[in-house]
């Protein structure tokens, strides 16, 4: 498996295409705006391959000392193959020097895709990303923090949306709670 950083027209189309049929739409940036952040160097958008095929997409967004997984996702018929944990696993390697994190739609909160989500969070802990006790929401979705060998407070976390996409952006995310 290799993680290819994404440079080619192709490598953007599959990108963009598992993009777009991966997320909700209220939980997704402008493509173009990923770029763009990609480009400054404030994001890294990631070709997934497996044997010359392409297999899944991560999305990071990058501060000098934290990293957010953004967006993570692997092909619909490849997923459940192992190939996700050896990605993740992967990008953990690759991020090892900094605070690495994701958000996932919270498996607390009563949801028409209660048993993904739930899936969701069992795949992350499997995979040594552990809970980090922070509840946000997030643009109006309610999101929990799983951290990689790191923990952090509240105003860290923001302060990546802050770096990234500056304080208009940050101020739609919201503290739910934080132990």
């Amino acid at each position: 498996m290799e993680l290819i950083k994404a440079e080619t027209i192709e490598h953007y189309h599959k990108i963009r295409e598992l993009y777009q049929s991966s997320f909700p739409k209220c939980e997704k940036k402008p493509f173009r705006l990923i770029k763009y952040k990609q480009k400054q160097g404030m994001a890294d958008m990631w070709y997934i391959e497996q044997d010359g095929e392409f297999t899944g997409l991560a999305i990071t967004m990058n501060t000098s000392e934290m990293v957010l997984l953004d967006y993570f996702a692997v092909s619909q018929n490849k997923r459940n193959s192992g190939m996700g944990g050896m990605a993740l696993c992967m990008l953990q390697n690759y991020y090892s020097d900094k605070k690495f994190f994701l958000e996932i739609e919270s498996p607390a909160i009563p949801s028409q895709n209660q048993q993904q989500r739930e899936r969701r969070k069992k795949f992350y802990l499997n995979h040594g990303m552990r809970e980090m006790g922070i509840l946000a929401d997030v643009f109006g979705t309610e999101m929990e923090l799983l951290g990689y060998h790191c923990n952090m407070t509240f105003e860290e976390y923001v302060s990546v949306y802050k770096d990234v996409y500056g304080d208009e952006k940050a101020a739609n995310i919201r503290r739910l709670s934080e132990k």
